[in-house]
Parts: C-alpha cells; structure tokens; sequence
C-alpha cells in the first residue's frame, strides 16, 4: 500500500472569507523552534510505523506554505528521506499563493527537491479575486504562474466558480484561458459558504447571494465538457488532469490509502489509526516540547468505520471502488458496504453504475454526489 507524508505550515499572509483559518505569518516567528518541532514530530511518526516502504509523495499544505524557507523545506526532505526513503519517482508538492513575494523563491524551493507546486490562483480577474479576498492580481498571478512553469516539473493551479451571479459565458470565457495556460492540472472549486467566515455573514446580511442549484450544477457539466475537451478529464469530482499527472499524493486519500500527517493541525491515517495534531501553533509547539509530537488524539478506526471512509472517498474518483477488493481488506461483506434497493434506484436513474465488483457515480450523478453518497453507504456502517 502507498504510504505519503503530509506536513501542514500553520501560518498565511492573511485572512481568506471563505476560510476559517487564523494563523498569520507573525513577525518574529521562530524558524528554528520551527525547524525542530517538525522534525521531532516526524520522528515521532516514523517510530510508530516499522514498515519499509518508501514514500510515494510529499505534501506541503496549510496555510501558505510557500512562505516557508527554503532551507527549512530542505531540511525537512533531507529527515524524510532518511527516516523512511523516497520512491524514485516520489512527488513533492508545495502550495502557495501566486504573488510575487513567493514567486521569487521557487528556484530555491525547486533545488530544495519540490517538483510540483499547486497555485491558487483563484480566478483570472482582478475585480472577482477582490472579493474572494486574494492580496494577488490577476496579472500578479499569471507571472507567478511563468516562474512556476520554468522551475517545476508539474503545475496545478486553482479556479473558484459557481460564483454569485456567473454566467456559463462568463465560466467558459475564464476557463479557456486557463486551458490555455498550459499546465497538467486543474482544480475547479465551486464556491462553498464556511459557517464562520466572512462570506457567511455577509449572505446572512443580504450582502450577496450564493448561486443557485440548477445553474451551479450547469456550470459543472459546463467544466467537464471542456476539460475533457482540451485532454485534462475530471478524476475526481473537482480535480482534472492529462493523464498521468493526476496529483498522486491526492490520491492517496481517495484511494484511502495511509499517510503521515505532522504539524498543526493536521490530519492523518495510518496503520487503522486516525491522528490528528494540536491546531493551535503554540499548543503544537508546547506538546512537543512536552511529549516529542504534537499529536491531540490517536484513535483507532474499526474495520467498519474504515470501510465506510474508504466507500466515502473512494466513489469521488471517476475510477470508482472496487468493492470486492474493500471487502477483503476490511472483512466487510459487499452487501454491507452499499444500500442494494438505493443501488438499484439510483442504477436505473443514471447516476451510478455497477459493472461486476467496480461501483462508480456517472457524470450524470457526479453534481450530486454528497446526496448520493448520504443514501449509497449504509447509515449503520458509518455510525459503525
């Protein structure tokens, strides 16, 4: 099984409205407390595993982790590397924001050994990335863009549609350019309304209103008709990709497979335990200072439960699950893993389709995809 690292940077420039995180770069952060908290909680991690497979990717997320040092993202690579060995071809990604503040250090995280960035990019228009709330232009961006193609093998950058008032014309005027932009991989995010957030209360105050089903779910027929027209075909339900680039450290959780995940905050799955980190960044530091991780809680997952996540992430995948296979491995008989009378409605609808042990959702389904996955998956596996 495919093993992956996540490392989440806790800190970003500045507040997003569709976000609820708050952790900013302060001005005296200290990089090397950070250094060593890291490293001691990856450490950590690798002790609990005796396994020897080498990682397949590496995953820099959180908040904006391209405003890490370079030489911090090096030394973390370097420790990886020896606590657990790389895949030969092992992907390392890093996500960042498309400003020119970031920008000027691809070349070194580039030579620190990252060989795939994803920008969010956002929209392509300076008046809508105004009111997502983005410090970057749209011009800003598509120059972060250029160096970003120049020093890494792999680029994805992210869209936000679905936005208020959007017309199909509108989307696919935005769209094409940035099909045209050249890069392997896309993520189109409809727009979503965080209890929270900024954006919440603003429509709560009437300030804006969110588009509505029917013509939210036209522009996503709208983007699978043109991604897979220009040869980047939607994998997952909101991610698209020449084949062969798909992201493989994304995958990995679809395909429910265990990942490492340190730092605050974040998430991981190993070994049929679910761990998840201290949020706060000084909660993550002083638990390390105090333990040598930063680990909040530790569970361990039955075999039910894990079956149930696995039928969760897995129907997102184009590609589908092989509920044989989900069988064998956590000792779940198939018909426990899908409602057979919600199969077989939704089969005759158009929105699934069963061909032997493979269930997948068609693109007919694909728009309603949290409703569908709410009736496929019995209720008792998930409470399980």
């Amino acid at each position: 099984m495919a093993r992956s690292l996540y490392i989440h940077w806790p800190f970003c420039l500045a507040k997003c409205p569709y976000c609820d995180f708050n952790s900013h770069v302060r001005e005296r952060t200290d990089m090397a407390a950070w250094e060593a908290s890291l490293l001691a909680d990856m450490r950590h991690e690798r002790s609990l595993n005796t396994d020897e497979k080498s990682l397949v990717s590496i995953f820099f997320g959180g908040g904006t982790p391209s405003l890490m040092p370079p030489a911090l993202v090096a030394s973390l690579l370097d420790e990886a590397e020896k606590l657990w060995d790389f895949d030969e071809n092992i992907e390392i990604t890093l996500e960042g924001n498309p400003s020119s503040i970031e920008a000027a250090k691809f070349a070194d995280l580039a030579s620190a050994g990252v060989n795939r960035v994803s920008l969010g990019v956002q929209s392509l228009y300076d008046d809508v990335l105004k009111f997502l709330g983005r410090l970057h232009g749209a011009q800003e961006a598509l120059d972060a863009l250029q160096i970003a193609q120049k020093h890494f093998d792999r680029v994805s950058i992210d869209l936000i549609y679905a936005r208020p008032g959007q017309t199909p014309e509108e989307w696919e005027a935005e769209l094409s350019k940035a099909l045209a932009l050249g890069t392997s991989h896309l993520s189109l995010y409809q727009l979503t309304i965080e209890p929270t957030t900024r954006f919440a209360t603003d429509v709560r105050r009437g300030v804006f209103s969110p588009l509505d089903d029917d013509p939210a779910a036209d522009l996503f027929a709208l983007t699978r008709e043109m991604t897979a027209a220009a040869g980047l075909p939607a994998y997952e339900i909101s991610n698209h990709a020449r084949p062969g680039e798909e992201s493989r450290h994304n995958l990995t959780y679809w395909r429910y497979q265990d990942y490492h995940g340190i730092g605050p905050g974040a998430h991981g799955r190993r070994d049929g335990i679910a761990t998840t980190r201290h949020k706060k960044p000084e909660n993550f530091l002083a638990a390390v200072e105090r333990q040598q991780h930063g680990i909040a809680e530790a569970r361990s997952l039955g075999q039910r439960e894990q079956a149930s996540e696995a039928m969760l992430m897995g129907l997102r995948l184009a590609e589908g699950v092989d509920l044989a296979a989900l069988s064998g491995r956590f000792d779940v008989p198939e018909s426990a893993l899908v409602d057979q009378g919600k199969l077989e409605l939704y089969s005759g609808l158009g929105l699934v389709v069963r061909e032997g042990d493979h269930l997948g959702v068609t693109d007919a389904g694909m728009p309603l995809l949290d409703a569908l996955l709410g009736e496929l998956v019995p209720a008792e596996l998930v409470n399980s």
